[in-house]
């Protein structure tokens, strides 16, 4: 039996095991997942200057014929903010997953390799430059300069063969500098652009309605059917080039749609929120762990993971009164130096 015949075999032998053992848990997982994430939703739409109980939430939600003023509340100003918190998690998180994927390493997210801060440098380029403040032009600087980034990062990072270290290395490097460019642009400005541009830049999801739901909805539904062919692809290039294109993968072409996907689910979220930070990175080991499987590219289980931790935060962040971008922000650090800490033991 050749190589190619084995692995083959292998393939079809862990799939069948998956196919038999895995999606109960999965199921399982993602039906607690829906609970924290309508529980969750509902605790959040009852904060608020305007108090309003959980049994009238739901009346407001399901009735039409209910107090107007509380259905005014609950429908046009509070559950487009849970519905985006729920969007922009599962972005984040798919788009986490398939660049942990990509770069087979679990630090390998658009928030340490610097596509999210050049999503972030293309918008603040789009408010304050060009004075471009709608939601389609921001959502096009966030996609080019995400995009840019990520040639630049791949170009810089390119020799021979692409190492995910030394692509994760990179991407620090050129955040660390794009940062920079963005805190020159702020201070080049007027005080008015400069706190406009660093209320968005705190990530957050207050003032965000339906007008801007409608089509981030619409993008990351095309951008997820996109990303469900990866599922099975990028598996698959962990064997090895010469291995993938032997099993029918095309690994350029594979890396490519990857990119651009990745990219886009990214300024997709920034366009409309801003930077929130962490979810791209821990979602996708989290719901690796919740589902025991070998890969962050479960799709169902790593959005509901990135919308469940978004809505929670959210939540989180109306009673204390800051952005969501502060308190993913903080439990992120906490996240990150758990990794850090349990890559550290591994290797030693």
């Amino acid at each position: 039996m050749s190589v190619i015949d084995h692995g083959r075999r292998l393939i079809h032998v862990e799939t069948a095991h998956i196919a038999t053992l895995v999606p109960v848990r999965s199921v399982l997982v993602c039906l607690g997942l829906v609970v924290v994430i309508i529980g969750a939703g509902l605790f959040a739409t009852t904060i608020g200057a305007y108090e309003i109980g959980f049994d009238a939430v739901i009346r407001a939600i399901v009735d039409p014929a209910s107090d107007p003023d509380v259905r005014q509340v609950v429908t046009e100003w509070r559950l487009p903010r849970v519905l985006f918190a729920v969007l922009c998690g599962a972005a984040l998180a798919l788009a986490g997953g398939i660049f942990q994927s990509l770069t087979r390493n679990p630090l390998g997210s658009p928030d340490i390799i610097g596509f999210g801060v050049g999503a972030q440098f293309g918008v603040t380029l789009t408010m304050l430059v060009l004075g471009l403040n709608t939601y389609l032009f921001k959502a096009a600087g966030a996609l080019v300069g995400g995009l840019l980034t990520a040639l630049l990062v791949a170009v810089l990072a390119n020799r021979h063969t692409m190492s995910s270290f030394r692509l994760i290395v990179v991407g620090i490097g050129v955040s660390a500098g794009l940062g920079s460019l963005t805190s020159w642009i702020l201070i080049s400005v007027s005080v008015e652009q400069a706190m406009m541009a660093a209320t968005w830049g705190a990530g957050s999801l207050a003032s965000l309605g339906f007008d801007q739901l409608l089509p981030a909805a619409t993008a990351f539904v095309v951008f997820a059917l996109l990303a469900r062919p990866l599922r099975r692809s990028l598996p698959v290039l962990e064997m090895g080039d010469d291995a993938a294109m032997a099993l029918g993968v095309r690994p350029g072409r594979t890396r490519l749609i990857a990119m651009v996907v990745g990219v886009a689910l990214v300024a997709l979220v920034t366009a409309a929120a801003g930077p929130i930070s962490f979810i791209a990175l821990a979602a996708p080991q989290i719901a690796q762990r919740l589902t025991r499987s070998n890969t962050p590219m479960g799709l169902a289980p790593v959005m509901l993971t990135g919308a469940a931790l978004v809505v929670v935060s959210d939540a989180v962040a109306q009673l204390l009164a800051v952005p969501v971008g502060v308190v993913t922000l903080s439990v992120g650090g906490i996240y990150l130096t758990c990794l850090l800490a349990a890559q550290f033991v591994r290797r030693t």
